[in-house]
């Protein structure tokens, strides 16, 4: 298998070379020691797919990143009517007492959803982030519980949150392959990217200056997000995302010693993922999917279909064109239910599956009963 080389500057020091290898369906290239942090992970966000990572399995301390969750929860939140983002929310006690990042909240102080959004995603602001999580489940504990179950249902199997900070606490762990999922879950609201590209913005009629935190926002083109973190329990870290050519690429690099170190290290993943892979149009799934047959129905076929992202992703450099291979159930038997698992469409180049898309029931099919028979019978009696 051909090896590539990653090379990541480093702001004081020599060059660092990272052995890569190419994607494949069956490998997950490992990235060397010499990437600048205990951790990281790239992973592209069009199908998932993890091209390489470093010790992404390891339980850190995640600092500030803990945020994506909240801010999942919110944009959640928001996306199913719960809250609004004019809804004004009161400052608790409890919210005004956070320590690290913050605005500066006092106790009764009335802030907008959107506000509230603005300080927790571009300045990290702790008091901001406990507000919002006051005001969906009532307290940051139950609302700490939301973030675990979110975690759980999203596969997130090494992760658990004591708070909605990232304050350090003992407990408080996650690994980069687990940030990587939660932050390709979060960057699927558009709404997000309304606060995480924001460089500089305001609050309080311009008495309160807000500076994103994350730089590659001003310096690296095509960065959509995500959110930094520093403690001293998880050193410096960050989860960057960035889109070109319709490639969006997730990049997370954990425990780097210096801030510095932290950005080199996720512009170095990011310059490897645009340098070898791109984005190509999935081919149209029309006349692919023909319909399957159905048995004791009272129709005798029921028609299929796939829920087909534009695009999906490839190594730069090949130019063969991409197939399309369809496994199905062979039949159903009535009754059959509308959105029944049916199969998958394998995205295919050069016998290497680019993705796969589900196949489902595209409408109910209920059960023959006895005077639909009949009338079967009937047509089949008169057509002779």
């Amino acid at each position: 298998m051909l090896r590539r080389k990653l090379c990541l500057k480093l702001t004081a020091a020599a060059a660092a070379l990272i052995m890569l290898m190419p994607l494949r369906a069956s490998a997950v290239s490992v990235v060397n020691s010499d990437i600048p942090c205990q951790a990281a992970v790239l992973r592209e966000a069009l199908t998932g797919k993890i091209l390489f990572q470093k010790n992404m399995d390891k339980k850190m301390s995640p600092a500030s990143i803990t945020k994506i969750m909240s801010l999942l929860l919110v944009m959640e939140a928001l996306e199913d009517g719960k809250i609004s983002l004019q809804d004004e929310v009161t400052a608790s006690p409890h919210a005004v007492s956070m320590g690290g990042s913050q605005i500066w909240l006092k106790e009764n102080e009335v802030m907008t959803v959107d506000e509230l959004l603005k300080a927790t995603a571009i300045s990290s602001a702790n008091d901001a982030t406990v507000a919002l999580g006051e005001f969906i489940a009532g307290s940051e504990e139950g609302f700490v519980a939301m973030m675990n179950e979110r975690a759980d249902d999203l596969g997130m199997k090494n992760t658990h949150f004591e708070n909605c900070t990232g304050l350090d606490a003992e407990g408080h762990l996650t690994t980069a392959e687990d940030i990587s999922i939660m932050a390709m879950e979060l960057i699927k609201y558009p709404l997000i990217k309304k606060y995480s590209t924001v460089w500089m913005d305001e609050l309080r009629g311009g008495k309160t200056q807000l500076v994103n935190t994350n730089r590659l926002v001003r310096f690296y083109k095509g960065t959509t997000g995500l959110k930094t973190g520093t403690t001293d329990d998880a050193g410096c870290c960050l989860c960057a995302t960035a889109e070109r050519d319709n490639l969006p690429l997730i990049a997370v690099s954990l425990g780097s010693r210096t801030s510095n170190e932290r950005f080199e290290s996720c512009k170095g993943l990011l310059n490897f993922g645009f340098s070898n892979y791109k984005a190509v149009k999935i081919p149209s799934l029309k006349g692919s999917l023909e319909p399957v047959r159905v048995k004791k129905g009272e129709i005798r076929e029921i028609g299929l279909k796939a829920d087909a992202p534009e695009f999906t992703i490839t190594e730069k450099g090949k130019k063969s064109p991409l197939e399309i291979e369809v496994e199905k159930t062979p039949f159903f038997e009535a009754p059959v239910k509308q959105d029944e698992r049916a199969g998958t469409v394998k995205i295919m180049q050069d016998g290497i599956i680019l993705s796969e898309i589900p196949l489902f029931t595209a409408y109910p099919v209920e059960k023959l009963n006895y005077i639909h028979s009949l009338e079967r019978i009937f047509a089949a009696v008169f057509s002779l």
